[in-house]
C-alpha cells in the first residue's frame, strides 16, 4: 500500500534475473491488496495493533533476507536521524490513518484516498526540491485533482455521501507517502548502500516508533483489550485466525517485500517510471472490494476518483523539452 510520490534516487545494483517490470505488476497488486486485507483484519483488531503487527511482521521478513544475503545497515548516525523521520511518514502514520479510515469507509474507498500521493507529493517538492518547479501543467493537474476529491466528498449532500472522517484520514495517509518519499529524495538520496540496507532499515525504525505509540494506546483500552497484543471479540466475524493471518500477510507481504521490491523498480526504471505505480493501486483495491467484500461506490465515487487518477497521471508526465529556435 506505500505508494511512491519522488523516491530517492539510490545507486545502481546488479541485475537480477526478475525485470523491473514484473517488479512493477507484482507490487501493483500487492499494495492494491492491501485495502482488502485490512478490512478483514478490522473484524477482530484495532487500527493501531494492525498497523504495529504488520510493521512487525515487515522488519522481521527484511532482517531475516538481509542476514541471509549478507547485507548490512547504514552506521552513519545522519542517515539514521533522517530515517526516523522517514520512518514517520512512509510506515507509522500512514498505515495507521489508513487502518483508522477504513473503520468508517469501504476498503475501496481507501484505496481511492491512496491516489491523491502524487498531488501532494507537488507541493512538497515545492519546499524540500528547490530544483522542481511548479510548472502551470502540474498545478491545473493538481487543481483538477483536488476537484476530483470533493467530488468524491459530495459536500452538497446530506446522506449518501462517504464518511468525510474517514476519508479524509485516507487522504492524510496518501499526503503522508508523498511527503515521506519526498524527503527520502531530498536527504537520503546518497546514503542507499543498495540491496535490501534502505527498506530494513527503514521499517526498523517504523518499529521502533509503534512500541511506544501502541503500549500507550492500550493503557487507554485495558477494559476492551486484555494485552496490546489482543484481539476483540466479534461473533460475526467467524473467530480470530483469518483477519490474523490477513494482517500478517499485510506485513510480510504488503509491507517486507513490498518495500524490497518498489526500492528494486526504483533502481531498474528510475523514480519517475516508480511512481506511476500509483494509479493502478485504486484500480486494484476497487476490484477486490466489489469482488470480494460486496462493496459498492456511488456514481460520485467513481467519477472523483477517475478525475484525480487522470490528474496524477498527467502530473507524473515528463516535462516537454524546449526546442531550440
Amino acid at each position: 500500500m506505500s505508494s511512491v510520490a519522488a523516491a530517492p534516487t539510490v545507486p545502481q545494483t546488479r541485475a537480477t534475473r526478475v525485470p523491473w517490470q514484473a517488479k512493477y505488476v507484482l507490487l501493483a497488486l500487492i499494495w492494491g491488496s492491501s485495502f482488502l486485507l485490512m478490512k478483514v483484519g478490522l473484524r477482530t483488531m484495532a487500527p493501531l495493533q494492525i498497523s504495529g503487527l504488520r510493521i512487525f511482521a515487515g522488519t522481521a521478513t527484511l532482517l531475516a533476507m538481509l542476514a541471509v544475503t549478507g547485507g548490512k545497515l547504514p552506521r552513519a548516525r545522519r542517515t539514521w536521524v533522517h530515517l526516523a523521520v522517514s520512518g514517520v511518514f512512509l510506515t507509522a502514520l500512514p498505515f495507521s490513518l489508513f487502518a483508522a479510515g477504513e473503520v468508517r469507509v469501504s476498503s475501496a474507498l481507501a484505496g481511492i484516498g491512496n491516489a491523491t500521493t502524487p498531488l501532494a507529493a507537488v507541493f512538497f517538492a515545492l519546499a524540500l526540491l528547490p530544483s522542481d518547479r511548479l510548472s502551470p501543467r502540474k498545478l491545473a493537474a493538481v487543481i483538477i485533482g483536488f476537484v476530483g476529491v470533493i467530488v468524491i466528498m459530495q459536500p452538497w449532500e446530506s446522506a449518501g455521501r462517504p464518511d468525510l472522517l474517514g476519508f479524509g484520514m485516507t487522504l492524510v495517509a496518501g499526503a503522508c507517502y508523498g511527503l515521506g518519499w519526498t524527503y527520502n529524495r531530498r536527504f537520503l538520496g546518497d546514503a542507499d548502500l543498495g540491496g535490501l540496507s534502505m527498506p530494513t532499515a527503514l521499517l526498523l525504525v517504523g518499529s521502533a516508533l509503534m512500541v511506544p505509540v501502541l503500549l500507550v494506546w492500550w493503557l487507554f483500552n485495558r477494559d476492551t483489550y486484555a494485552a496490546p497484543w489482543s484481539g476483540h471479540v466479534n461473533l460475526e466475524s467467524g473467530g480470530v485466525l483469518l483477519p490474523l493471518l490477513c494482517v500478517l500477510a499485510l506485513g510480510v507481504v504488503g509491507t517486507g517485500l513490498a518495500y524490497m521490491l518498489q526500492f528494486d523498480v526504483v533502481r531498474g526504471a528510475g523514480a519517475t517510471v516508480s511512481t506511476t505505480v500509483t494509479y493502478l493501486i485504486p484500480v486494484v483495491s476497487v476490484l477486490l472490494g466489489v469482488a470480494v467484500l460486496d462493496e459498492h461506490l456511488a456514481w460520485p465515487q467513481l467519477l472523483g476518483a477517475a478525475i484525480v487518477l487522470v490528474s496524477a497521471v498527467v502530473i507524473g508526465l515528463p516535462a516537454r523539452r524546449r526546442k531550440d529556435a
